[in-house]
């Protein structure tokens, strides 16, 4: 499923007042030994997937390779090289959105395809170059000669993921044409290998498009969860929308949004109810246990353990974006620099029977579904409140999470990582997503919609078989 909503240019202005900034090698190394430094204090724990050894070599190596006057993007590549090595998708530095939009308003290119990863084979999303020989489906084979497995191994370390499998998702979530430019750079055309749909290999070549082409033909970004209802008779379809606001009156609007969908869904009489949480970038529990509460059979909780580790940074950060008084705050600001500290919230409770939907649940997820979107199909799969529905998750139910971020002193590049362990309610803690009870492939993540048309074919079925 694809979505719409053009807004990568307003949400990712990080940092853009110096993206065309030269740094001196003396910043650089400061800001370096800080981060490595930093995510040690920071990371519930950064060694949990890498060796600390192996870690060392790694910074030393890169800090080695440190010049002088190096841009903007060079300094956030090399940051992300270390802080992606963790292998924890919550400890990341993200695409240097400042650089990007400065090379586009420069007159600047990019590679004109989207890809889409999908059981280890790569496959044209979009085409927006004028060479139809590429066509949408087709299985792309390699790119000037090199096999595309290793080109996309180049990029993976400006991305922070547990496993290849999230990495590619996450791939696809920014942009490999997006990528491509940060690691190699501009380039005016790529002979590609290409096999059709009538597994034929041939060989053509695609000239690059401008960026603004680009992002006006792309036309929304993958991650943009709409808020939309609307029923197939007696099944109805909800999209819930972000599971956070920047808003103060955010979880308010929300818990009205939803109390006013589920009467529409009481009011149809529906008999089955599919959620959908694909393409969802997560957010706060707040949220998701709301929305849950309305047909929860019984108390619940988004975890089996969940504890933090404090420091002085997460210390700074709390005083100056929360509430200090809270017990979640308080807890943070008490404990020692370095504890692991147990966290235990209070169980929300279902929603009254009056208002509660009591038909059939089915959630659906793909790739594409993050944080706390994935950790609340966990919830809703361990606690038997309905079927999951569509492919694995590229995030993990049981995962570092609970993010914060904090500043590199001197070249103010933002870094963010996971204060806490969030295990799943069934106590699972393996290295995997949420696993569907049915499994449908989110084919290309494009607008047509496997996963919706495959779970509508089954209930119809269903019905057809009691009649």
């Amino acid at each position: 499923m694809e979505c719409r909503v053009f807004y990568f240019i307003f949400c990712l202005l990080i940092n853009i007042g110096i993206s065309g900034q030269r740094f001196s090698k003396k910043t650089v190394e400061q800001d370096f030994d800080f981060l490595y430094h930093s995510l040690q204090d920071t990371h519930y724990n950064l060694y949990a997937y890498q060796d600390k050894q192996a870690y060392d070599r790694l910074f030393y190596s890169l800090k080695s390779g440190i010049k002088d006057s190096m841009s903007f993007i060079e300094t956030v590549s090399l940051y992300q090289n270390l802080t992606s090595f963790s292998n924890t998708g919550h400890c990341e530095i993200d695409f240097p959105a400042g650089s990007y939009i400065q090379y586009a308003q420069e007159g600047g290119t990019l590679f004109p395809l989207e890809l889409a990863f999908e059981n280890n084979r790569t496959f044209i999303r979009k085409n927006f170059s004028s060479n139809n020989k590429a066509a949408i489906g087709d299985q792309l084979l390699s790119i000037d000669k090199v096999p595309v497995r290793d080109l996309i191994k180049k990029v993976y370390p400006l991305i922070s993921a547990e496993r290849s499998y999230f990495k590619n998702a996450k791939i696809e979530f920014w942009s490999f044409p997006r990528l491509w430019f940060q690691h190699y750079g501009k380039k005016n055309f790529w002979d590609l290998e290409i096999k059709n749909n009538k597994n034929q290999i041939f060989i053509t070549r695609l000239n690059s498009i401008s960026v603004m082409e680009y992002e006006e033909k792309r036309n929304g970004e993958i991650l943009n969860p709409q808020k939309i209802l609307k029923f197939y008779g007696k099944t109805a379809y909800l999209k819930p929308g972000f599971l956070s606001s920047a808003d103060p009156d955010g979880l308010y609007l929300f818990k009205k949004y939803i109390d006013s969908t589920f009467d529409k869904i009481r009011n149809n009489q529906t008999r089955n109810l599919i959620i959908d949480l694909r393409n969802n970038p997560g957010g706060d529990n707040d949220y998701s246990d709301y929305l849950i509460s309305y047909f929860a059979s019984k108390p619940f909780k988004w975890y089996s353990r969940f504890s933090i580790k404090t420091s002085a940074i997460l210390k700074d950060y709390t005083k100056k974006s929360n509430d200090t008084l809270s017990s979640f705050a308080q807890t943070i600001l008490k404990g020692k620099d370095g504890d692991i500290i147990p966290v235990d919230l209070p169980a929300q409770q279902p929603m009254e029977q009056s208002k509660r939907f009591k038909g059939k649940i089915y959630i659906l997820i793909n790739r594409q579904t993050y944080s706390m979107a994935a950790v609340s199909a966990a919830l809703i799969q361990d606690y038997k409140f309905g079927t999951i529905v569509g492919e694995e998750t590229g995030d993990t139910p049981t995962l570092y999470a609970s993010q914060f971020s904090f500043q590199l002193p001197e070249t103010k590049i933002n870094v963010k990582v996971p204060k806490g362990y969030i295990i799943r309610p069934d106590g699972d803690e393996h290295l995997k997503g949420v696993v569907p009870d049915i499994a449908i492939t989110d084919h290309l993540l494009d607008d047509h919609d496997e996963i919706v048309e495959g779970l509508l074919l089954r209930l119809n079925s269903v019905k057809k078989n009691h009649l």
